[in-house]
């Protein structure tokens, strides 16, 4: 990891943690060429998932806290595929799913805790197209589940 990767991540007050497994029957990323694609990462924080609906039984703060987690969880997987951080060219898109009570609107605002960690751990290399969606459900009781796409530096 180079220099500047690693006093982002520190200012941020942010150790890596040991990427998630799978939970099903796919692999956590699959680069094809120059193009990372990383599973779904859920809301884990400190080893736990942070579940919840938003608009019901968590708020806005918890769910930004919860994107960011994912975000986390999304480095950690590209750390771990790419042999560091420095191999990563520009973050292309994220996929957000925010599970959501009917009538919250507010996903764009939570899925901020992703999208601002990657402009504040890459630069403007971490500005990228995104989606976010309100599902009625995830996977284990997450809060928030986020996949990406990302472009990669030769080796």
């Amino acid at each position: 990891m180079t220099d500047d990767i690693a006093a982002r991540l520190a200012a941020q007050n942010i150790v890596l943690p040991e990427p998630a497994a799978p939970i099903a029957a796919y692999v956590p990323t699959v680069q094809v060429g120059d193009i990372l694609y990383i599973s779904g990462q859920i809301s884990f924080e400190n080893g736990e998932i942070l579940t919840g609906r938003l608009g019901d039984d968590r708020d806005l703060d918890f769910g930004y806290r919860a994107a960011r987690a994912c975000g986390i969880m999304l480095l950690a997987q590209m750390n771990k595929a790419l042999g560091g951080l420095e191999r990563v060219e520009r973050i292309l898109k994220l996929g957000a799913f925010v599970t959501s009570a009917p009538g919250f609107t507010d996903q764009p605002q939570v899925v901020n805790g992703a999208s601002e960690l990657m402009e504040k751990v890459f630069g403007e290399a971490g500005r990228h197209a995104r989606s976010a969606v309100g599902v009625p459900a995830l996977p284990r009781g997450a809060a928030v589940e986020i996949d990406a796409i990302v472009a990669v530096k030769p080796a």
